[in-house]
């Protein structure tokens, strides 16, 4: 443990929406390290997801309503990100006291600054699957690494501990996701840069560009993606350089022989350093983690883990809870899965998954906001129009709404119109108790269900619900 560590430790905190994807892990990590953690949550007083701050609860967080109650005096440090309004009571209550305001990011930040061996995962997508692979392997190569990711951990989840999107391990290693979708990636300072790829999601190109090639140049070594070209013309900003790819005869960790199963995949992974050719078996379906599974190779073998050593530990890595995560199989043999997929890269990468391989695919999607329906809802028309074939349907409810000032006025229905203008199929059904019911209706043997939307846990719960009804 550093002096910075015993700084963080040393008063208590105040998380405000301490059951976020974000928040959660680093609530846990804090907590680890023996820090006083406190906090609250509008889920928890709406009653959803009862048993994650039931859980919290067993392991010693004081949880509060939000109301302002658990924000008590100037000595703590209250955690909120940059979209909780002024006016929310913790808020409020923070400011008359004067408590110093962290944002995730640079709670996140400050954290992963203070251990001595930092690995950060950027890139617009893939990055929490390559966290969590990464953190498997070093884990795996007994490096006891401290892991901070956005998503479950399948291979971290036990019954005691069913939230598991960190780990607090005893090594000098932390492997963290680095988001540069609020430009905070500018203010972690790693031993090794992992860069997977670069395309629009949030900012602009010219702005990525410029983060991500500063992400490179603060870094020891950096692990690139050289089948990306965006990725690949930031090379020169990098101090040393592992790089990988599947198609770029440049690459040092390269794949060949690759073989695609609806549920795994296995290739070859090639070290053109050494000559040396390993196995590669994966439990997670796709093109997609094949770049994933060679982008936590590069970044561990970064860190000081042999190729050989990264890839045996792949084969058990089972991956993350909503991402391409199989719920089941109902008795008649259809299949429900429930994904994480919101914006067009990873939806597009869900569907092409599932399109690998044959039978029909009823694609439902809810969408997690209004204005992120604004901003994209053309480039996901567009591929959920184009990469589902004329048998498959897509079925959207209303945006996920949690309060708020947002405009409401347009919604899931315009996405199923712009969808049926590039000829796909979709149906409009705005309450998701009854697109359950519709799904039910219409299901076949065969078909497989994909479940799709962020910022909403229980997405789960319906997803496994949803198995229950079908035949």
């Amino acid at each position: 443990m550093t002096s910075a560590h015993n700084d963080l430790t040393s008063h208590p905190w105040f998380f405000c929406g301490i059951g976020g994807s974000g928040m959660l892990p680093l609530a846990l990590i804090l907590k680890g390290h023996g820090a006083q953690v406190a906090g609250s949550d509008r889920s928890r007083d709406q009653g959803r997801t009862p048993e994650k701050f039931a859980w919290l609860e067993s392991l010693g967080f004081d949880l509060h309503p939000q109301d302002g109650s658990g924000v008590t005096g100037p000595e703590q440090t209250l955690v909120a990100s940059a979209a909780v309004e002024d006016t929310v009571p913790e808020m409020v209550r923070a400011k008359e006291f004067g408590c110093p305001r962290m944002s995730r990011a640079q709670l996140l930040a400050t954290l992963f600054n203070a251990a001595p061996f930092g690995v950060a995962i950027g890139g617009t997508s893939g990055k929490s699957t390559v966290t969590g692979m990464t953190g498997w392997i070093m884990t795996h190569a007994g490096r006891d690494p401290t892991i901070m990711n956005g998503a479950v951990m399948k291979n971290f989840a036990t019954p005691d501990a069913p939230f598991a999107s960190a780990r607090v391990g005893q090594g000098n290693a932390f492997v963290s996701e680095v988001d540069e979708s609020d430009g905070s990636i500018a203010l972690y300072r790693p031993k090794v840069a992992v860069l997977g790829n670069v395309s629009l999601d949030h900012k602009s190109l010219e702005e990525l560009r410029q983060l991500f090639g500063d992400f490179l140049g603060r870094a020891e070594v950096a692990a690139i993606n050289l089948d990306d070209a965006e990725t690949a013309a930031l090379a020169p900003h990098a101090k040393a350089l592992v790089t990988f790819g599947i198609s770029s005869s440049e690459a040092q960790i390269a794949a060949t022989d690759v073989v695609e199963g609806p549920t795994s995949l296995t290739a070859t992974v090639l070290d053109r350093r050494d000559g040396t050719s390993h196995a590669l078996k994966l439990k997670v379906p796709g093109r997609h983690n094949l770049y994933n599974a060679l982008a936590a190779i590069a970044a561990a073998n970064a860190a000081g883990v042999s190729v050989a050593d990264a890839v045996e530990a792949l084969g058990s890595f089972v991956g993350l809870a909503r991402r391409f995560d199989i719920v089941g199989t109902s008795a008649s043999g259809i299949t429900v899965i429930d994904d994480f997929g919101h914006n067009p890269d990873k939806v597009s990468a869900t569907l092409a998954t599932l399109k690998a391989h044959p039978g029909r695919v009823i694609a439902f999607f809810q969408p997690h906001g209004y204005g992120p329906l604004k901003q994209m809802g053309h480039e996901l028309a567009q591929v959920l129009a184009t990469k589902l074939g004329p048998d498959d349907v897509t079925i959207l409810c209303d945006p996920v709404y949690f309060g708020g000032t947002v405009d409401r006025s347009e919604g899931s229905e315009r996405i199923v119109r712009l969808i049926e203008a590039d000829g796909g199929k979709a149906e409009y059904v705005p309450s998701r108790e009854d697109c359950a019911a519709r799904i039910a209706q219409i299901a076949q043997p065969g078909d497989r269900v994909v479940v799709m939307g962020a910022r909403d846990d229980t997405l789960t719960v319906f997803a496994k619900d949803l198995l229950a009804r079908l035949p």
